[in-house]
């Protein structure tokens, strides 16, 4: 079971190590990385040319609990909370790094919920 979380691990990382050969974020359009765990989700935005993270958020910050709360809703949610922080640091334009993932679930609903508050991708 180990060597198989390992594989998965490994494959995700080189698939994200060939999409950043393509994808990099620069101070007009900074990069949105995203990092999904088992239970949380996590969005950045990153100015690559300096090397700097300008803001960040996760899901840690809303309620968990409800009927109608799971984990996808929570990553629409920090879409539209990542939306919010780029909006007030003059940031409109993104380029979006799905970090080796699928564009499904949680990856997609995040950057439904950024696109929805404004950010273009």
């Amino acid at each position: 079971m180990l060597t198989n979380i390992k594989y998965k691990k490994e494959a995700r990382e080189k698939r994200h190590a060939s999409l950043r050969k393509r994808v990099s974020g620069t101070a007009e359009r900074p990069r949105l990385a995203v990092f999904r765990s088992a239970k949380h989700i996590y969005a950045q935005i990153i100015d690559d040319d300096q090397k700097k993270t300008i803001t960040a958020t996760s899901d840690q910050k809303f309620e968990k609990g409800g009927d109608d709360d799971n984990k996808t809703k929570r990553a629409k949610k920090v879409g539209a909370e990542i939306a919010a922080l780029c909006k007030s640091k003059g940031i409109d334009k993104v380029v979006f790094d799905r970090a080796g993932y699928k564009y499904h679930g949680r990856v997609s609903a995040l950057a439904a919920g950024a696109r929805e508050a404004g950010l273009k991708f």
